[in-house]
């Protein structure tokens, strides 16, 4: 963060999923995104993604909330399919950052990509090898990878995850090719389910995400890099899924029916406010 920039408290909440500890939201207002604080160091990041219940780093379907995320992601692997493939050249070379458990990159290289996927989680990474033929490795070889080499990079619910923001948006800029795509999916702060859970809106999800975003926030700080967003897609399936882990948060009544009345009342309010619980952005360089 930089100095005299303006920041202002915009919630605290709590990290429901492992160590119970609190967290504050600080809104920067030079970029409206808000920012976990205070963010683990390095060293004890890893710690708070060791819980069987961070499922995008297992295959587990042991109860309701699993069984629809992995419902949901039969569904999601195609479209993100479709949506590589309209921006594919000739090379079809893909980089995904933070690929989990690799279905999507098992899925890509089965249409003839050329895949590379990061993967910190060691866990998740040998259940990723085991799918693509050994195509995944740690975090550490992403700045050994040649620059401008990939066609399209994609991110899937990553980018808030990733310390050193700034460093990272440098190096996403010089993988890419000068006409390739960037593909990036974060939640957004300003949706409907996001400002009706408040404090117990699950895409928070401190301190995993270590930043929470905008179509403004996303827009400025690849305006800065000389990249533009060219395409929004929203993942209005998100919606319903946040939703089902925010009133598991709020142990309220009816969870099930709650969750679906107040996704449902998310993806409809934005239909004219385009502010959906989370969005694909699709961004290119300018120069």
């Amino acid at each position: 963060m930089e100095k005299n920039t303006k920041t202002s408290l915009y919630n605290t909440v709590k990290d429901f999923t492992v160590s119970n500890e609190t967290f504050q939201l600080i809104h920067n207002s030079e970029w409206d995104y808000l920012q976990t604080n205070p963010q683990p160091s390095a060293d004890k990041l890893p710690d708070y993604y060791k819980s069987e219940d961070y499922i995008s780093h297992t295959n587990t379907k042991r109860n309701l909330f699993e069984k629809v995320y992995h419902a949901v992601r039969v569904i999601s692997l195609k479209r993100k399919l479709k949506l590589i493939n309209s921006f594919s050249s000739s090379n079809k070379n893909l980089l995904d950052i933070g690929c989990g458990t690799g279905d999507f990159l098992a899925e890509a290289q089965k249409n003839n990509w050329k895949i590379t996927g990061i993967e910190p989680n060691e866990k998740a990474r040998v259940i990723a090898n085991s799918k693509t033929g050994n195509k995944v490795v740690n975090t550490e070889v992403l700045k050994t990878l040649p620059s401008h080499s990939f066609d399209v990079i994609t991110l899937w619910h990553v980018l808030e995850h990733l310390p050193n923001l700034e460093e990272h948006l440098v190096l996403l800029k010089q993988l890419l090719k000068k006409d390739g795509t960037l593909i990036i999916a974060v939640p957004n702060y300003k949706s409907y389910d996001a400002l009706h859970y408040k404090q117990f809106w699950a895409a928070f999800d401190v301190p995993r995400h270590l930043w929470h975003f905008s179509q403004e926030s996303i827009a400025r700080l690849f305006a800065k890099k000389e990249m533009c967003v060219v395409k929004t897609v929203p993942m209005v399936f998100d919606a319903f899924y946040v939703s089902l882990l925010s009133e598991k948060y709020k142990k309220s009544s009816l969870q099930p029916i709650r969750a679906f009345c107040n996704g449902l009342k998310s993806n409809w309010k934005a239909k004219s406010t385009t502010e959906y619980s989370s969005l694909i952005y699709c961004v290119k360089n300018t120069n």
